[in-house]
């Protein structure tokens, strides 16, 4: 049997055709670009028809649909996302007017974490935390072999505060972990830091780029600029904060880390992050820290865990 996942991502929509195993056999990505929320869960489905048709498999064969979204549901109902302008919208009903399979939703970073724990960082764990980073900063908890996912809102750990009266967030407080510990809040960062230093590497490479992009700062870095090493630590201080909370409040075995700013280079970015919180976390006193680890699945955790959501609730 098959399954379809779609990640909804800040910038970019994928789906993908998905065997039990979590093997992905045909992918399809396009730009989001919303309208209202009739085009928008048209699109999705769209892409859930173009991955059926390049493996070749008829939607009778498909068990059912799972889509991660950037923020809030309960059943088949976005309730609330930050980034993109949906509220209380009926998802699972528009898109089967287009493709009538079942329909699951669920967070997206929830997702991640479903695929992470089925077949990547997360295998053999019974208490697992995936921190995705990306336009935001999404979490995704297995608790007890399950997947918590609440009453919609559960997992939303970017927005708690870890700098009181701190920089501005979307979702309308200040000083929100994912106002530091994002790609978005990343790059914010970054243009700060340019401003501050005119003379920094950092002018040189994201003029290569074309633009100041999430991985600018330690692309500098890796050449030593001392605005650029001084930046990553500040970044990695806060990315910290908000690893240690959660590994106090919630003990997991395992802390999976993923998202773009994920791929830097664990010189400026996991081995630092690993000292800071073995040196901060409550469990230190117990010898029982938490590891710290990349998310394997990269960019096919949110496809695999929104194709799999039923083996994890």
């Amino acid at each position: 049997m098959y399954y379809i996942g779609i990640d909804v991502g800040g910038t970019n929509l994928k789906a993908g055709l998905v065997r039990e195993d979590g093997q992905i056999l045909a992918v399809e990505r396009t730009p989001l670009a919303f309208e209202n929320p009739e085009q928008f869960a048209r699109t999705l489905a769209q892409l859930g028809q173009s991955v059926l048709q390049q493996a070749g498999v008829p939607v009778s064969d498909v068990v059912s649909a799972g889509i991660g979204i950037p923020g809030a549901v309960a059943g088949g109902d976005i309730l609330y996302t930050c980034n993109i302008p949906l509220r209380d919208v009926p998802l699972s009903r528009l898109f089967r007017q287009h493709l009538d399979v079942p329909v699951l939703l669920e967070n997206d970073a929830n997702c991640a974490a479903v695929g992470e724990w089925l077949c990547g960082a997360g295998r053999g764990t019974q208490q697992f935390i995936v921190v995705t980073l990306g336009t935001g900063v999404g979490g995704g908890l297995i608790l007890n072999g399950k997947l918590y996912s609440g009453s919609g809102m559960v997992g939303e750990v970017g927005h708690m505060v870890i700098q009181h009266g701190g920089a501005p967030c979307n979702c309308g407080r200040r000083g929100c972990w994912e106002a530091y510990a994002s790609a978005t809040g990343l790059i914010r960062m970054t243009r700060e830091a340019m401003e501050a230093h005119p003379e920094s590497l950092l002018h040189t490479v994201a003029a290569q780029s074309g633009c100041v992009e999430g991985r600018t700062a330690f692309d500098a870095a890796v050449q030593g600029d001392e605005t650029a090493l001084g930046l990553c630590r500040d970044y990695v201080s806060y990315l910290a904060a908000g690893v240690t909370n959660l590994i106090n409040i919630l003990q997991p075995e395992a802390v999976a880390i993923g998202g773009g700013v994920a791929a830097a280079p664990d010189g400026l970015l996991l081995t630092p992050l690993r000292e800071i919180v073995e040196r901060e976390c409550y469990p230190r006193h117990t010898g029982q820290v938490p590891r710290i680890v990349r998310a394997e699945l990269g960019n096919d955790a949110g496809i695999i865990g929104a194709a799999l959501l039923k083996r994890a609730i």
